[in-house]
């Protein structure tokens, strides 16, 4: 049980800090990189979110008992390493005595800690719940969710190397899962936590990198199936990937917390589409599905233009009511969670979902109003969002 005041200082730290998201430039807050329809005419989200557990939770069943993990490169981040020096760094690691080796591991924890702490303050204020090895392995986690952002985010002026940057790093990412390699000091976090926590399942990693090619080759989405597997990899990705750290509550197993967990990222993420469809038209990218446009009668051309009628609020009536859906279904595992991870999941919730509350406020004009939560709005959440953890409220 955490200590009251413990308690108190960490919340208070949090909404000191309250003007970020944790997530990277992927996921956050976050670019997306009726009157409704009854939500029976879409696919249910438990349906949905089937598929994607179901092979998480046999990848984390095969490293608990040891079984060596697939990791096919396929499509797929660079390091900014050349392959040479790449192999000249590891080399150089790997002949390191234990105790500078040891020493370097700290060091790259800390330098995790700082990405963290600059580029995901809320989120970094967060983990301060945790316990110290938690905390740890958490930064470093992010870091790797940064660095992929860093690659793809990098000016180009074609996509060619882009995807042998994406290659090279799936892999990297392969060295570290099968091998324990680090192809630099960063990595070393990685290895360690990879180690620390061995039902970590390179799964939810592989997958995000598929979800940076999948921006590569697709503007468009046929259906919300499609969508929801967009989602599930630039979002949903990030809590299987921390499930192991955080931990579940003793009365709950991993299976029964894998669902709310990617809920809430696609939750997350279909609020980023909708606070963002004003900044994708100017990319002529339109991530809402084309079977809702065509469902509402919405062309592309009158949302290119921005044209803000009946037949456009009702759709974004929709589209913000399926969201709804899929941040109540994340509310359900809260509590599956250990109890030093609740409150960072629950004020993440309260104050996502808070955008959809604001687009409605905007009179659904996500055109040219972007729909925002401001640093006061944030902080006046989190008493109530601690509350609820609490079952207070």
């Amino acid at each position: 049980m955490q200590h009251p005041r413990r308690m108190r200082i960490a919340l208070i730290a949090l909404g000191l800090s309250v003007c970020d998201g944790w997530q990277s430039a992927t996921l956050r807050p976050f670019s997306s990189r009726s009157e409704h329809i009854c939500m029976r005419e879409t696919a249910p989200p438990r349906a949905a979110i089937a598929a994607p557990t179901t092979g998480y939770a046999a990848a984390r069943r095969g490293a608990a008992s040891g079984g060596q993990q697939s990791a096919s490169t396929g499509e797929a981040v660079s390091s900014g390493l050349s392959a040479l020096d790449a192999q000249q760094q590891q080399i150089f690691l790997e002949s390191l005595p234990e105790d500078r080796r040891a020493q370097m591991v700290e060091e790259a924890y800390e330098s995790c800690r700082r990405i963290t702490e600059i580029y995901a303050k809320t989120f970094y204020f967060g983990t301060k719940f945790f316990t110290e090895d938690k905390q740890k392995a958490v930064w470093a986690v992010y870091a790797w969710c940064r660095r992929l952002d860093d690659i793809v985010d990098k000016p180009r002026k074609e996509t060619g190397s882009l995807r042998a940057e994406l290659s090279e790093w799936q892999r990297r990412l392969n060295d570290i899962f099968e091998h324990g390699r680090a192809w630099d000091n960063l990595d070393l976090a990685l290895v360690d936590t990879v180690k620390n926590y061995p039902t970590l399942s390179i799964v939810p990693f592989q997958d995000m990198i598929k979800g940076m090619v999948m921006d590569l080759d697709q503007n468009r989405f046929e259906t919300f199936e499609e969508l929801y597997i967009y989602c599930y990899r630039v979002a949903g990705t990030v809590g299987l990937m921390t499930m192991p750290i955080m931990g579940v509550a003793e009365d709950s197993t991993y299976e029964e917390a894998l669902e709310p967990a990617l809920a809430l990222g696609v939750a997350l993420q279909l609020t980023n589409i909708l606070r963002d469809v004003g900044e994708d038209r100017v990319r002529q990218r339109i991530y809402l599905p084309q079977e809702d446009l065509r469902r509402f009668n919405v062309s592309e051309q009158s949302l290119f233009r921005g044209v803000k009628d009946e037949k456009y609020v009702a759709m974004t009536k929709f589209q913000i009511e399926r969201a709804r859906e899929w941040y109540r279904l994340a509310e359900d595992g809260i509590d599956m969670l250990a109890e030093d991870a609740r409150l960072p999941v629950r004020a993440s919730l309260d104050m996502y979902s808070s955008i959809l509350n604001k687009i409605e406020d905007n009179d659904y004009d996500n055109f040219n109003k972007r729909a925002y939560t401001a640093k006061w709005e944030k902080l006046m959440m989190l008493p109530g969002s601690w509350l609820k953890v609490k079952g207070m409220i």
